[in-house]
């Protein structure tokens, strides 16, 4: 079994206990992006915790190459039932993919604790707005047959967020899924449900920029990564498949909840 953790992650210090834990994590971290997303606050902290001898930023970028293949598959799984802005999709993709490639390569000149007070503060806005607003997000039923497209000035106003958020991603990251969910939903006319599947294949765009970075720094474990990626993606699949049959008020729920927990979280580490 040593030669096996040697292989996957050499001088990692990672402990045959400590790869299962990672594994049951990767697999629990797709179940909570394709939920809501936040995938990362589950498993990077494990990764960190069970191979301490990983650098940071190795770490992240291990994280980045499984998050892409769970985001990804996530988002497959729903537009085989969602009717969804795919003129919407094909132009945030591409441009928030770039944007979080230059995100990245900022966060090695810039300290990102800059950013937490401020996105703790858009966090809680967020959770306000949504819990005050019940019917956010339940303009129709999930097939979206009677959802008109945005105006092309909230589009454009749209693209711009996006363009934000994905810089955000790359150099930061805590709460990309919650704040591209939200401008699909308020500023595109999507409901909740669509808003997530395409935020999965906009987040996938974003992992990618910001994976490009970390590999071309070398700081990607890739045999590891494919593992990790294979019980991600297992996980994601659960997660899509529940929020399909759940539905929208499961959403609202979740996105709530996470809300509160990545809040909390991010307090704590200011503090």
């Amino acid at each position: 079994m040593s030669e096996v953790i040697d292989l996957l992650a050499p001088g990692s210090d990672l402990s045959p206990t400590g790869l299962l834990v990672v594994l049951v994590g990767a697999l629990l971290a797709g179940g909570v992006d394709a939920v809501i997303g936040g995938g990362g606050l589950v498993l990077i902290p494990l990764i960190l915790t069970c191979a301490p001898g990983l650098p940071a930023q190795v770490s992240l970028g291990t994280n980045k190459f499984a998050a892409v293949w769970g985001t990804a598959s996530a988002g497959l799984r729903m537009i085989r039932t969602l009717r969804i802005d795919w003129r919407a999709v094909r132009l945030a993709a591409p441009l928030a993919g770039v944007c979080s490639a230059g995100g990245a390569l900022a966060a090695t000149a810039v300290n990102s604790d800059v950013l937490r007070p401020v996105v703790i503060v858009l966090m809680l806005a967020v959770g306000v707005f949504v819990a005050l607003r019940p019917s956010f997000g339940r303009a129709t039923g999930t097939s979206g047959d009677a959802v008109p497209r945005p105006s092309r000035g909230k589009l454009v106003l749209g693209l711009c967020l996006i363009a934000v958020i994905g810089a955000y991603d790359g150099f930061f990251g805590p709460g990309t899924g919650m704040f591209l969910v939200i401008v699909f939903t308020g500023l595109m006319s999507r409901t909740l449900i669509q808003s997530l599947a395409m935020t999965k294949l906009v987040n996938t765009a974003t992992n990618l920029g910001g994976l490009v970075v970390f590999a071309a720094g070398g700081h990607v474990l890739w045999l590891l990564g494919i593992v990790l990626a294979v019980f991600n993606v297992l996980g994601a699949q659960i997660g899509a498949k529940i929020v399909l049959d759940r539905g929208t008020g499961f959403v609202r729920v979740a996105l709530l909840v996470l809300i509160v927990i990545m809040s909390v979280k991010l307090i704590v580490d200011m503090l």
